[in-house]
């Protein structure tokens, strides 16, 4: 049985059903082998909870359009965003998985705030995962990421310059994929690595953009 309490007292709530914590924290690879339910649904549920939590409270705080706050949403929940805060509670450590460390990646651990915003929903009530989530609100806000090929997208339109051209490759294991994508705008070139095709890109324009940067 794992002790909670120290992930209850990060969060200053008590659950009354410590079962749905162990579910919350359940990976798929366990649950094959030993029985019982895994996380997935209860990710799929967290997901729903936190979008309303923070649509709510982007309706009550200001007078922004329908787009600007689905494109900050999307900034607010997206995996790097939930992945900082997953890390800051270190969730990792409550998780329940067969097999190597490997398997288990960025998804995996940013899946891991949702299903705790399930269980406290389930628990608690809409309430309780509020007074959980609106706390970190400002936080994920903070770790946004900028989206680098859009900035370096518009910088090349702003010169009257081509649009960035991307190429990327792929190598490593099935389960653990490693893309390179180097990326050509404004007669410069840089690469850049990462976890998935759209992370690669995003990491190889940021690289151009600092060039550039520290050239002018």
């Amino acid at each position: 049985m794992i002790d909670f309490s120290p992930l209850e007292r990060k969060i200053n709530y008590r659950f009354s059903d410590r079962t749905l914590l162990e579910t919350a924290f359940t990976h798929s690879s366990y649950a094959k082998k030993h029985g019982g339910k895994d996380n997935e649904r209860m990710e799929y549920l967290g997901d729903a909870v936190l979008e309303l939590i923070v649509s709510e409270k982007q309706y009550l705080s200001g007078e922004k359009a329908e787009g600007e706050m689905t494109q900050e949403r999307q900034r607010l929940v997206n995996a790097n965003a939930l992945v900082s805060v997953a890390e800051e509670l270190e969730l990792k450590t409550f998780l329940r998985f067969e097999g190597s460390e490997k398997n288990v990646g960025k998804k995996t651990v940013s899946d891991l705030f949702e299903t705790l915003v399930a269980a406290l929903y389930l628990d608690g009530g809409m309430q309780a995962a509020k007074n959980v989530v609106l706390p970190y609100l400002e936080r994920l806000k903070t770790r946004s990421v900028r989206n680098y090929k859009k900035d370096l997208q518009e910088l090349a339109q702003k010169q009257g310059a081509p649009l960035p051209v991307y190429t990327s490759s792929k190598s490593g294991k099935d389960h653990a994929p490693v893309f390179e994508t180097t990326v050509r705008a404004l007669q410069k070139t840089a690469c850049g690595v990462g976890e998935s095709k759209k992370a690669a890109e995003q990491n190889a324009a940021k690289n151009l953009l600092a060039q550039l940067c520290a050239e002018n």
